[in-house]
C-alpha cells in the first residue's frame, strides 16, 4: 500500500476558550458561600436517611423536594464557585434575585413541606420506639430527616434573608 504525504494544511483552530476555570475563593468565604455548603450538607442527610430506609405515602414528595430542592442549590453552589453565572441565560444577569427566588420559595417553602411530612410520620411511628418492640422501627430515621430538614429550611431562610438585605442595600452581586 502506498503512504498518503501528511496534508500541508493546518486543520482549523478550535473554538476560543472563555478563559480558565478557577474558584472564586470570595463566595466560598462569604456568608451565602459557608450556607450553600450547610445547605448540601443538610440538604444530603435528608435524603439519604429517608432513602435508606423504607419509605411510603407521602415521604414520596418528601424525597422528591429535597433531591430537587439539593440539585437546584448543588447547581447555584457549582456556578457561583467558579464564577459563572453569566453562562446562564436570562437568569445570569438577575443571579442575587435567582438566588432568593431559589431560597425563600423552593428552599424554605419545599423543606418546610418536607419537614412537616416527615415530623408527621415520626409522631405516628412513635409507639415502636417502646422497649420490647420487636419489629423494625422507623421513628428514628423519621425523626432525624425531619430534623436534618429543619435545619436545611432554617439555613434556606437564612441565606434568603441575607440575598435580600443585599438586594434591599441596591448591591447587585453575591459577594
Amino acid at each position: 500500500m502506498a503512504r498518503t504525504a501528511p496534508p500541508s494544511v493546518p486543520p482549523p483552530p478550535g473554538p476560543a476558550s472563555r478563559g480558565s476555570l478557577s474558584l472564586h475563593r470570595a463566595y466560598l468565604r462569604s456568608p451565602l458561600g459557608l450556607l450553600r455548603l450547610g445547605q448540601l450538607v443538610m440538604g444530603a442527610a435528608f435524603w439519604v436517611t429517608v432513602a435508606a430506609h423504607k419509605y411510603e405515602g407521602a415521604a414520596h414528595f418528601a424525597l422528591f423536594a429535597a433531591v430537587l430542592v439539593w440539585l437546584l442549590t448543588l447547581a447555584l453552589f457549582g456556578l457561583s464557585l467558579l464564577g459563572r453565572w453569566a453562562l446562564v441565560p436570562w437568569l445570569g444577569s438577575r443571579w442575587l434575585l435567582t438566588n432568593l427566588v431559589h431560597d425563600l420559595v423552593l428552599g424554605v417553602g419545599l423543606y418546610a413541606a418536607a419537614t412537616g411530612i416527615m415530623g408527621y410520620k415520626a409522631g405516628r411511628k412513635s409507639y415502636c420506639n417502646l422497649p420490647g418492640y420487636s419489629q423494625r422501627c422507623l421513628y428514628g430515621a423519621y425523626l432525624s430527616a425531619s430534623i436534618c430538614g429543619g435545619i436545611a429550611a432554617c439555613l434556606y431562610l437564612f441565606s434568603g434573608l441575607y440575598c435580600l438585605s443585599r438586594r434591599c442595600r441596591d448591591q447587585r452581586d453575591i459577594v
